[in-house]
Parts: C-alpha cells; sequence; structure tokens
C-alpha cells in the first residue's frame, strides 16, 4: 500500500504522480479521494481526543486540589464521568475511522516512479529494443500445429473443464515439462535464485499483500467455504513467505524462483484470445522473486529482467523489450518492464514476460520489513517477473519452430531435457 505518512504530508504530490495512471484514479469517489476525505475524520477525531484528554487533566487537577482541601468536588467527578462517556465514544468512532481508512488504503494502486513514461494505455508503451530476427512467411496458428501434430486437445480441455482449458499429450506434454525444468536449472543454477515449491491455494490475508485483493477478487478462483483462493501467479506465496516478519539487512537480497500453476479467471477479458492457449484459466509459470533494501530496488529490476532475457535467447526467441507507460502499469507495480514474444501468425509480438519493481508497496501490505542502519524496521522493495509463462513459450516454440512439413524443431536448449528428441512430427506426436 501507499505510505499513509506520505500521504498526510505530501498528498498533492502523490495525487499528481496517480493522475499518471489515467481517469478515475483519483477523481470523485475514488479510493484516493475516500482516504484523504477519511484522513480528515481521522484528524477531527484526534484534536478532538486531544480536546478531551486536556479536560480530563483539567478536572482531575481540580479535583485533586478540592479532595486535599476537604472541599466537595462531586460536580468535577460527574464531569469526570461525562469526560470518560465521551471518550469512549470518541475512541470507538476513532477505530471505526481507522478501520475504513485501512481498508481503503488497500484500494490505491502504487504510485508510478519518476522514470515511468506518461501515457494513457499499452499503446503509450516504449520500446527499447528488439531481438531476433521475426519470420514473416505464413505460418499457422499455434492450435493448428498442436492439433496436427497430436499433441494439443482443446476439445477434451472443454470436455474436462470448459472453455480456456486445454490438454497437452504426447511430446506436447514433455515440451511443457522441458521448458519448466529448463527455466529452473538455469535460475537456480545460473542465477543463484532458491527454488521454492509452494501452495497453488493462497488465503485472503496472502492475497492482499501482494495487491490481488480486494481489487482483483472477481479475477480469482475461490473457495467460498473457506475463503481460500487458487493463486493467480507464485509471486503470492513466495513473496508471502516472509509476511509480519522483520529480516536482518543480512539476509537480503532473498532471491527465489518457483514453479506453479496460476489460474485466473479472466473476468474482465472476455472476448479476447478465446482460441489456443495465450488466455487460458489454468497456465503454467516459473517465477522469479526478489525481496530487497528499498534503494536497491530498479537495480534489482535491470537483474531480475536480465534474467528472463537469457530464457528467451537461449530459447533463439524473437522478441521485444518494452517500457510500460504509467496508464499500462500494473495496480501493484511502480516501473514494469515487458518482454514480448514475436508470435508469426499473429504477425506481432505478445507479452511472455512482466518484469515489475513494486517498490515498498508490497512491503507495507504484507508487514515485511527489514531494519535500518540506525535498527529501525522500514518495509523492504519487492521485485518479481516471469521467467518465463511457460504455456506462451510453448506456443512461441510451435510457431517460431514450424517447418513446412509441418513439423517443429525443438530448440537446442530444450533437446537434453526431450530425451533426444530434435523434432516433433505427425508420427512422433
Amino acid at each position: 500500500m501507499i505510505d499513509r505518512k506520505s500521504l498526510r504530508s505530501n498528498a498533492s504530490a502523490m495525487e499528481e504522480a496517480l493522475k499518471k495512471r489515467g481517469e478515475g484514479v483519483v477523481g470523485k469517489g475514488s479510493a484516493w479521494a475516500k482516504a484523504i476525505a477519511l484522513d480528515e475524520v481521522q484528524r477531527k477525531l484526534k484534536t478532538e481526543s486531544e480536546s478531551l484528554q486536556a479536560e480530563r487533566n483539567r478536572v482531575s487537577k481540580i479535583i485533586g486540589q478540592k479532595k486535599g482541601a476537604g472541599e466537595d468536588a462531586s460536580d468535577e467527578l460527574q464531569r469526570m464521568g461525562e469526560v470518560g462517556k465521551a471518550a469512549k465514544a470518541l475512541e470507538l468512532k476513532a477505530k471505526e475511522a481507522e478501520a475504513d481508512f485501512s481498508f481503503i488504503l488497500l484500494e490505491i494502486p502504487n504510485i508510478p516512479h519518476d522514470s515511468v513514461p506518461e501515457g494513457k494505455d499499452e499503446n503509450n508503451n516504449q520500446e527499447i529494443r528488439v531481438w531476433g530476427n521475426p519470420r514473416s512467411d505464413e505460418v499457422p496458428a499455434h492450435w493448428d500445429i498442436g492439433e496436427e501434430l497430436g499433441i494439443l486437445d482443446f476439445d477434451t480441455g472443454v470436455k474436462l473443464a470448459g472453455s480456456r482449458f486445454s490438454v497437452l499429450k504426447g511430446a506436447g506434454a514433455r515440451l511443457e515439462r522441458a521448458l519448466m525444468q529448463f527455466m529452473l536449472d538455469t535460475h537456480a543454477d545460473k542465477h543463484g535464485y532458491e527454488e521454492v515449491w509452494v501452495p497453488a491455494i493462497a488465503n485472503r490475508k496472502t492475497m492482499t499483500g501482494t495487491g490481488q485483493l480486494p481489487k482483483f477478487e472477481d479475477d480469482a478462483y475461490r473457495f467460498a467455504e473457506e475463503d481460500l483462493f487458487l493463486i493467480p501467479t507464485a509471486e503470492v506465496p513466495v513473496t508471502n513467505m516472509y509476511q509480519d516478519s522483520i529480516l536482518e539487512a543480512s539476509q537480503l537480497p532473498i532471491k527465489h524462483c518457483a514453479y506453479t500453476p496460476c489460474f485466473r479467471r479472466e473476468a474482465g477479458s472476455a472476448g479476447r484470445d478465446t482460441r489456443g492457449m495465450i488466455r487460458q484459466h489454468q497456465f503454467d509459470k516459473v517465477e522469479l522473486v526478489q525481496i530487497v533494501q528499498p534503494e536497491q530496488a530498479l537495480d534489482a529490476l535491470d537483474e531480475l529482467l536480465s534474467h528472463a532475457i537469457v530464457i528467451l535467447e537461449a530459447l533463439e526467441l524473437p522478441y521485444r523489450l518494452v517500457n510500460l507507460c504509467s496508464g499500462d502499469l500494473g495496480f501493484s507495480a511502480e516501473k514494469t518492464f515487458d518482454l514480448e514474444v514475436w508470435l508469426p501468425s499473429q504477425n506481432t509480438y505478445r507479452e511472455i514476460s512482466s518484469c515489475s519493481s513494486c517498490g515498498q508497496f508490497q512491503g507495507r501490505r504484507a508487514g515485511i520489513r527489514v531494519r535500518d542502519e540506525s535498527g529501525k524496521p522500514q518495509a523492504v522493495a519487492t521485485i518479481n517477473g516471469s521467467g518465463l509463462a511457460i504455456g506462451r513459450t510453448l506456443v512461441a516454440i510451435l510457431e517460431n519452430y514450424w517447418l513446412d512439413d509441418g513439423s517443429v524443431n525443438i530448440p537446442k536448449a530444450l533437446q537434453p531435457y526431450m530425451g533426444g528428441l530434435t523434432q516433433i512430427s505427425a508420427s512422433k506426436g
């Protein structure tokens, strides 16, 4: 969440920064406007409380003086009772106001970093560079390639679970597994991440800690009776491993990689990418998470981004690197770079990894702190990104390595994980 002290001391600057995210973020009826109003309520309640405390001290002093002089203090005692009742009522109001304020803070997105380019939406993102040679010939869509090879089965996925689910078979299933293992081996053995295996179900506190709740509850799969959620990304459980903890400076940076299945209802994307594996309700991903000192956040983001890039280049998949504008930032992010892989069937680049610095935003929400030089706890900075989205990587391989005879070559980096298989053909699918 945003820093509540900054809200009270530097609200105007924060509001101007939030405006860069787009219309409605700070306007009338927004969470920001409600937070400002609730903060004003709290200020008034604090003033009233201070006045009551001053009155209590004044009356108490008089009572002591009268009792010491043997005088009647019944009026003052009655007044003290009235002050006590007023203080209790005020305390209840203050607790309610604090609860309302704390909740509304959870609905305010992160402040964009000064280095983030201004823009309204994805059309205003800045392309930093492109890598590789995108093929320009006609290539079938990945769903046609996969079904022709007998490694992708969408009909059975629909039969088993409904739309936007699929089944991988034979070499397709093995390719998914090979990608997972290749990514984990690379990040753990070469990039210094500790691999962790975490639950695919999270409680409400955990989902709130990384910013998925309360704002994106409609996009999550929820078990109503237990109030538990299927995770949308490993970022959720991995970051929250340190929930409500005070870390020592010597423990940082913390670097984890994790494979998990991910689940998203995609409530806000009806009609988009309804065919194929680009936007499914269940998908696999290898996630990278770093927990660092606040001043090291952007350097850590650059490092994590470079680790995701290593995977793309090892697989020899053409991509472009994009700096997201303020209007396209995710809720918890202060700065984000997207990696977009080339899909020849669509003649365009599509996101395959989103690498973000969240600054101290998630650290405050999840209660993850580190002691500064004076020993005082402060919120850590968190960095996360896909390293990579496995399903979309498989899609990119099917299309970029497709051959005119309908077969698909296996990238050299994956061949050791495929039992020596160098090509998928209909006879080997």
